[in-house]
């Protein structure tokens, strides 16, 4: 709940969805997001953390960067209190704000220890991430895409699995080392598999126009 004047409950959650002060116990959902009990989420301002599924790699390591992340932000901020200062709405609802921890900047601290950086093009907290990235600190130690570049990829990629079949046939065949075999929509495997007619894959309308042509159901 958030620390505000004594008002009757009504009234109180009236005042707060306009408010620009905002404070309460912490809850991490990712590393620039969380809730303090406000009737919406909290996303930090200016900062940008990894994907909660995006991998970085160390090596030949692949790590699970995003959960690290967000696990090392629990760790420090968690039921922690919070005063946050609003300023304005993103795109989903929540409120863009600078939260302090026991006086602290909690945006500039996460860019600083390299568990978030600063957002593509604003540069806000860019003498914390220079820091970060010179001592290799968070994630500046693996190698890690840009959390709004992954994004953009996992947009394009959703677009792609989604996009219309090309006349209307939506049926894959796709040739691997199991030979060839046809995705129905909705199947499993259905929207990574990418067919390349260069290959000799090809889209059919029907089962039977598939089998007719060779190929076999997946996992049939």
């Amino acid at each position: 709940m958030f620390r505000l004047c004594s008002f009757l409950l009504p009234v109180l959650f009236t005042f707060i969805a306009h408010a620009d002060s905002l404070s309460g116990p912490i809850r991490v959902i990712d590393a620039d997001t969380i809730d303090i009990g406000a009737p919406h989420n909290i996303r930090l301002l200016d900062i940008d953390a990894a994907e909660g599924e995006q991998t970085c790699r160390d090596g030949n390591a692949v790590l699970a960067c995003g959960q690290m992340a967000t696990d090392a932000a629990r760790k420090l901020y968690g039921g922690r209190l919070a005063d946050c200062e609003a300023h304005g709405r993103d795109r989903y609802g929540r409120y863009l704000a600078v939260c302090h921890v026991d006086g602290r900047d909690m945006n500039a601290e996460l860019v600083r220890l390299g568990l978030a950086r600063t957002y593509r093009g604003v540069p806000t907290y860019f003498e914390e991430q220079k820091e970060a990235i010179l001592l290799s600190r968070g994630l500046w130690a693996y190698d890690m895409e840009d959390p709004a570049i992954f994004r953009a990829a996992q947009r394009a990629q959703r677009a792609e699995d989604f996009a219309p079949a090309p006349g209307g046939c939506p049926i894959k065949g796709n040739i691997s080392e199991n030979g060839r075999i046809y995705q129905l929509p909705g199947s499993r495997d259905y929207g990574r598999t990418r067919i390349s007619p260069e290959r000799g894959e090809r889209w059919f309308c029907s089962e039977g126009e598939a089998r007719a042509a060779g190929w076999r159901r997946a996992g049939g």
